[in-house]
């Protein structure tokens, strides 16, 4: 656990849920993506599966969740190293502004630099200035460009 100016950030924990599917609920929302509970039923069963990849965070403010990230470690074949890919990171809207998303990332650091990664990274859609405002601060903006194909599966 640590904390960051007025708030706590820690692991996510099933107590949690209430509060995470809010806040996940208002991410995906933000981003424009279908409602779909299936979808916030799956990520919180992999963040409370110790196996699974996906981790997660909350950021508190006294007792109330004001935030969430997820993360999770990728191999970086070209530099022979591990790095930290921060999935998701989302304030609630009155809480914006207040340092969460910061104490969010800054905890990641911590936890990547625990865990001898290389990197902590992200992407975010480019007309999210707000969020750009924190990052530009806090980390280096790169110059690549993000592509997403299709998949497909291969004739039976």
């Amino acid at each position: 656990m640590h904390a960051s100016n007025a708030f706590t950030v820690r692991p996510v924990n099933r107590d949690d849920e209430p509060r995470w599917r809010e806040l996940f609920h208002a991410y995906r929302d933000f981003y424009r993506l279908t409602a779909d509970e299936r979808v916030e039923t799956r990520v919180w069963e992999w963040l409370n599966d110790a196996g699974h990849e996906t981790q997660g965070l909350v950021a508190l403010r006294g007792d109330e969740i004001v935030g969430i990230a997820h993360y999770r470690r990728f191999a970086r074949p070209s530099t022979g190293t591990v790095g930290m890919w921060l999935d998701d990171l989302f304030t609630d809207p009155e809480a914006r502004g207040q340092g969460v998303g910061h104490a969010l990332i800054e905890q990641l650091q911590k936890i990547a630099g625990d865990a001898d990664c290389s990197v902590v990274r992200w992407i975010t859609a480019s007309e999210n200035r707000r969020a750009q405002g924190l990052y530009d601060q806090i980390a280096t903006r790169t110059h690549w460009v993000t592509y997403d194909a299709v998949p497909t599966a291969s004739p039976a």
